[in-house]
């Protein structure tokens, strides 16, 4: 489909005035060998002649063969250690360091010529190495220059080499490997680039006589080839590969396929070269004596037939396409997707619904803060109730307010868990049936959510895809329908591209892009703040997403106050030194890992038997430009790193960054700008004060943040004397039922169920976006919510004071009047004063409120409710709280009836708790020691038998166990008879 292409002015947008995007010819000037250069390629040629030929030479000719001419025998340890013995050892000594440096030689030798990246460590060859790596770059200098400066030489040289790169090639392709090497020959080929530079960049002075051509070449080794290295070789600077580019876009090459990423080149395309391109492996047509194949010349005459004059009028050039799309069979209009209707809504009606829009528009991460918030609430309750013997242990996390107050709704109203849950479930059971039929996992640059369904943008071709997975508008895209998503169940294979992480939307489709994958840098410029909101964003999505199993996000230059999102993924380095050398022992701890287990890359590992212990990915996001040397380190490490599960994203003040595959930038509206790669994003941000607000409800929910724990008092607090009736009253432990209303006529009832369910769980107030988005998880207008909010209010009605029980506060939020109260109300406030009320003075007081808290529960919470209602309860942790509540009651009461030796009483409150909370493992304990009190042998048996049944294929805890050893000895052989 036709795509909009960007203005070209957005690069130069972001270039330094002192360094232009489209360089104009200056002079430059050529660096020359001097005589003591070529005194030194001499003297480093005699030594490494001397020192691998002569060496032995001399050890064969004045020592000979210096081991022992038979079998070892005993009495040779008995004789004494002559001169001529010392001499031998000695000798066996310098054979041995001989091989050693003869090694490190043919090692650095071949990785200079071969040019596959940093040379492999001979073992234990720290300095023989360095000697040799410094021999061989000032021999191979002068003759990589040779090379450079006499064309004639340099394709000689090439042909016989069988297609290997030029040293010059080599070294500028492995930034330092030979530090004084890549300089001196990256000037003299800038030198000559700059020479034969045209000034409209070196594309304008074509003709159909000189145009020439290169073929892109197979990977040799871990290297293969890229528009940048191949602009390197043949223009001399490696930034000039967009000129490569924009020759080639949306042209037909000999497998069919297009140039539609400047990052992705396949082997066996045909590019057109500028008009200046040098160097051997470059032909120019018509050439009939060129050195190529009839074959591989008439695909170029093909290819130069084709061009800017062969595109339709109005088609711009391929980049990363946006999927076709088609209506959804389930769209629906989302409140949030647009959040000024609401907003607009709420000025007209006197309410302040206006939330953060950066979250509102934001569903996968904030599906993603909101699960992690969930969790770590529920940790801290847990820990709250299980770690401190005695006191009371606090049950009621803090209420958000003010900012943190508006992020905690816009995280409700724009979470997508569905999506979250389909996208998890989607990548799994690709991974799951892929190794079933022994396929590896293509490489998948990005993933595009449109209109519910998911499409997959494969690096390339990967064959057809698994059913119910079908090829999308071309062979690059994977493409699985929503109804097909919702049919696959949770699969036990790990997550297949946790690197995944959201970008933006453009044409309505959310684009993913998969950072561990990307064959290079991610470049990010724009101004500080923005490119700031870009990378929040980005470190808390991948923080906290539901597609991925575990992984390390480093953070370098920014977000030390991001870590309490996810202290076991988010890691903080002060600066890029300390990053350097992480990556650089990561880098090689990954090479080493991945060829001990004879994998190509971390995708065939994801798929093996350790699929689920290695191969986590490691993002780098790196704010703050780099300097010089370190964006060229950078650029070394990242050239292999996509095979290792390394991806970098790094800021940049100019756009420029040595080794970027893709090259976006972030506008001060919101734009997220990517060229070459054809995408116009509406930016997905997390501006500054959003992630403030976001951080702090997890600090807040931290439970080491407060020593004293969350607050013990329940936030709503009822009189539960018999003056304190309540006018409306509603059962929610247990089935639903409403005391004090008649039940509503009409299809609305069950959605005024579920809003006063709602309001009833949340006494502190309940924005009406939240209340919509959870009674309409598929959205809903803004008249339609309006409409239901006004006949909850009707069905509510009035005090005897002529108030509205259904009422807004300050903020805007809808809360409910005192005179409208659930059970679970009446309960946390029984327990409350039974504990730390009247109950604390008066044991008769206490044994009483405990009966009746304990006597409400008549089961788990709203037991009754329909099929598909109800799911905003997943975002809730009332779920954890009240069995916690209930077995804190039964053993309050428990302990209650065991002061006054009343086991019998104590057994029964037990078993009416664990009715509700069956997994408490403290309602077990004190159900062991209350019966083992009454001295019943056979019903200890029976309730251990139990609890050994209910424990599973998991076993007992250790506590439980302890337990049981003291209580009844014999419990692992009785429980078996008993069973």
């Amino acid at each position: 489909m036709p795509r909009r292409r960007t203005s070209s002015s957005t690069g130069s947008s972001t270039s330094s005035p002192t360094v232009p995007r489209n360089r104009t010819p200056q002079p430059v000037r050529v660096r020359r060998r001097s005589f003591g250069d070529f005194v030194k390629a001499f003297l480093a040629f005699v030594a490494l002649v001397v020192l691998v030929v002569g060496v032995p030479g001399a050890l064969a000719v004045f020592v000979g063969w210096p081991l022992p001419h038979g079998a070892p025998k005993l009495e040779w340890l008995q004789r004494e250690i002559t001169v001529s013995t010392f001499l031998h050892i000695l000798t066996v000594v310098v054979w041995l360091a001989w091989a050693q440096f003869t090694a490190c030689v043919l090692v650095e030798v071949k990785a200079a010529l071969s040019g596959i990246g940093v040379p492999g460590r001979v073992p234990g060859a720290g300095p023989s190495q360095l000697l040799a790596r410094q021999l061989v770059a000032a021999l191979l200098l002068v003759g990589a220059t040779a090379a450079s400066l006499t064309p004639g030489l340099s394709q000689l040289g090439h042909g016989l080499e069988g297609g290997h790169k030029p040293a010059v090639a080599a070294a500028q392709a492995t930034p330092g490997l030979f530090a004084q090497q890549q300089e001196q020959a990256a000037d003299t080929a800038a030198a000559l680039a700059e020479q034969a530079s045209h000034a409209d960049g070196g594309s304008g002075a074509r003709q159909h006589g000189d145009t020439k051509y290169y073929r892109i070449q197979p990977p040799e080794g871990r290297h293969h080839d890229s528009l940048w290295e191949i602009a390197q070789r043949h223009l001399g600077d490696g930034r000039r590969y967009k000129e490569i580019y924009e020759l080639n876009k949306d042209r037909v090459q000999p497998d069919g396929s297009k140039l539609s990423e400047a990052s992705l080149i396949r082997p066996g395309w045909i590019m057109e070269m500028p008009g200046d391109a040098r160097g051997g492996e470059l032909v120019e047509m018509p050439d009939p004596g060129a050195d190529v194949s009839p074959e591989v010349q008439q695909q170029i005459h093909d290819y130069a037939k084709s061009g800017d004059h062969a595109q339709p009028a109005g088609q711009h050039g391929g980049q990363v396409s946006v999927p076709e799309q088609r209506p959804a069979p389930d769209a629906r209009p989302r409140e949030h997707a647009n959040p000024g209707a609401g907003q607009e809504s709420g000025q007209e009606s006197g309410h302040s619904f206006g939330l953060p829009e950066a979250l509102l528009a934001a569903p996968l991460l904030a599906a993603g803060l909101l699960g992690a918030l969930g969790r770590r609430r529920r940790q801290a309750l847990w820990q709250s109730a299980l770690g401190s013997a005695g006191g009371r242990r606090g049950m009621e996390p803090p209420t958000p307010t003010g900012d943190a107050a508006d992020a905690q709704d816009a995280l409700l109203v724009g979470a997508d868990p569905e999506a979250v849950r389909l996208l998890d479930r989607s990548l799994r059971g690709l991974a799951a049936q892929l190794a079933a039929e022994s396929r590896p996992l293509p490489t998948v640059y990005a993933a595009w959510l449109t209109g519910g369904d998911l499409h997959l943008q494969l690096a390339q071709p990967a064959g057809k895809p698994p059913a119910p997975w079908r090829l999308g508008q071309d062979q690059t895209f994977w493409m699985l329908a929503r109804a097909d998503a919702e049919r696959y169940e949770d699969a036990d294979t790990a997550a297949p591209y946790p690197g995944l992480v959201s970008l933006g939307t453009m044409d309505d489709s959310r684009l993913l892009l998969n950072l561990e994958s990307v064959p290079g840098i991610v470049s990010l410029s724009g101004r500080e703040a923005d490119r700031a909101a870009v990378f929040a964003s980005v470190a808390a999505e991948l923080a906290t997403n539901g597609w991925s199993d575990r992984m390390t996000i480093t953070l370098v230059g920014f977000g030390e106050d991001l870590t309490p999102l996810a202290p076991n993924r988010l890691r903080h380095l002060d600066g890029v030194d300390a990053l350097m050398e992480t990556m650089e022992a990561e880098t090689r701890q990954r090479r080493g890992a991945l060829g001990a287990a004879g994998h190509d890359s971390v995708l065939t590992g994801r798929t093996g038997p350790a699929q689920h212990t290695r191969w986590a990915p490691h993002l780098v996001l790196l704010a703050a430009q780099p300097s010089a040397e370190d964006a060229v380190k950078l650029a070394e490490l990242a050239a292999d790193a996509s095979r290792l599960g390394i991806g970098y994203l790094v800021g940049t003040e100019t756009g420029d960054l040595p080794g970027a595959a893709w090259e976006m930038e972030i506008t001060g509206a919101g734009k997220l700008l990517a060229p070459l790669l054809g995408l116009e994003l509406q930016a997905q941000l997390l501006p500054v004060d959003q992630q403030r607000a976001v951080v702090e409800l997890f600090v807040e929910a931290d439970p080491e943040h407060d020593p004293d724990g969350p607050t013990t008092t329940p936030p709503f607090l009822v009189d539960i004397s018999e003056q304190g009736r309540p006018a409306v009253y509603a059962r929610l432990v247990g089935p639903y039922e409403i005391i004090g209303l008649d039940t509503p006529d009409g299809e609305r009832s069950a959605l005024l169920h579920e809003a006063l369910a709602l309001l009833l769980l949340h006494r502190e107030g309940v924005h009406p976006r939240v209340l919509s988005s959870a009674l309409w998880p598929r959205g809903v207008t803004p008249d339609v919510r309006d409409a239901l909010l006004e006949r909850l209010g009707a069905w509510l009605g009035t005090d005897p004071d002529g108030s509205p029980r259904l009422r807004t506060d300050a903020t805007g939020r809808l809360t409910l009047a005192k005179s409208v109260v659930s059970d679970l109300d009446v309960l946390r406030s029984l327990y409350h004063e039974a504990t730390q009320g009247k109950g604390v003075d008066s044991r008769v007081v206490r044994g009483r409120l405990l009966t009746d808290a304990l006597v409400l529960v008549r089961g788990p919470l709203l037991a009754d409710r329909p099929e598909g209602r109800y799911r905003w309860l997943t975002h809730e942790i009332v779920d954890a709280q009240l069995p916690l509540l209930v077995a804190d009651i039964g053993l309050a009461l428990s302990a209650f009836h065991l002061e006054k030796d009343r086991a019998e009483r104590a057994i029964e409150a037990l078993d009416a708790a664990l009715n509700s909370a069956p997994g408490d493992e403290r309602l077990w304990h004190e159900l062991l020691r209350a019966t083992h009190a009454t001295g019943d042998a056979d019903k200890l048996r029976a309730v251990a038998a139990d609890l050994v049944g209910r424990s599973g294929a998991r076993g007992l805890p250790p506590r439980t166990e302890a337990l049981l050893d003291e209580l009844l000895p014999s419990w692992r052989t009785g429980t078996a008879a008993v069973g």
